[in-house]
């Protein structure tokens, strides 16, 4: 004779099972968490901001009215 299973505990494992599978599946997806990107924005703005204070105008062609 068998092992017996209780059903009602075998259905509530494998979908904690399955659950726990799509959770590694979206972690893997949207991997980073609400700090980091915060970090990552935050280094982002820096670094355009260095860049545009850094940048040298064109002199106009156009003649000025003098």
């Amino acid at each position: 004779m068998g092992e017996l299973v209780n059903l009602r505990r075998f259905k509530k494992q494998k979908a904690r099972d399955v659950a726990a599978q799509q959770a590694a599946s979206n972690r893997a997806l949207h991997g980073r968490t609400k700090a980091e990107r915060k970090l990552g924005q935050a280094l982002e703005e820096q670094s355009s901001h260095l860049l545009e204070g850094h940048k040298i105008e064109a002199p106009s062609t156009q003649p000025d009215d003098r």
